[in-house]
């Protein structure tokens, strides 16, 4: 699935909420073995909550956490221009407000016509894995 990519790459946004793309700069075997890390440890966190093992959830959790780190979808920025991170935040409290608004726009506009929208044809986010399934609230 494609979501709409800010245009400064950063960020993908998935109901209206802004999430840390992977760091381009990652080789791509390295990125590849990030992400099957990530897959790895989450079956880890879905099997140890099948068990109902407190102990197996925390660290399958934690090699969730220690996988994004390393993606750079969460931890410390891979910018340097000295911008803040939105991680997480509503794109519409973020600096990216008036862009979104303006893919929402034409997509009204476009779904009126010949019913393709921006997200139909939305950028890829560039070699990030999530799918906002750590979204606060979802179960991880």
């Amino acid at each position: 699935m494609n979501y709409p990519t800010t245009p400064d790459g950063r960020y993908f946004v998935v109901r209206g909420r802004l999430w840390r793309c992977s760091d381009p700069s990652l080789p791509e075997t390295r990125r590849q073995a990030l992400v099957s890390a990530l897959m790895a440890a989450r079956r880890g966190v879905k099997q140890a909550r099948h068990d109902d093992d407190a102990q197996a959830l925390r660290a399958a959790r934690a090699d969730v956490d220690s996988a994004k780190v390393a993606l750079g979808e969460r931890g410390p920025v891979w910018w340097d221009d000295g911008s803040p991170d939105y991680n997480r935040h509503l794109v519409r409290n973020s600096p990216y407000a008036h862009w979104h608004a303006s893919l929402e726009t034409a997509s009204t506009r476009t779904d009126e016509g010949a019913g393709h929208g921006p997200a139909a044809s939305a950028p890829d986010h560039q070699g990030a894995v999530s799918s906002a399934p750590d979204a606060p609230g979802h179960p991880q």
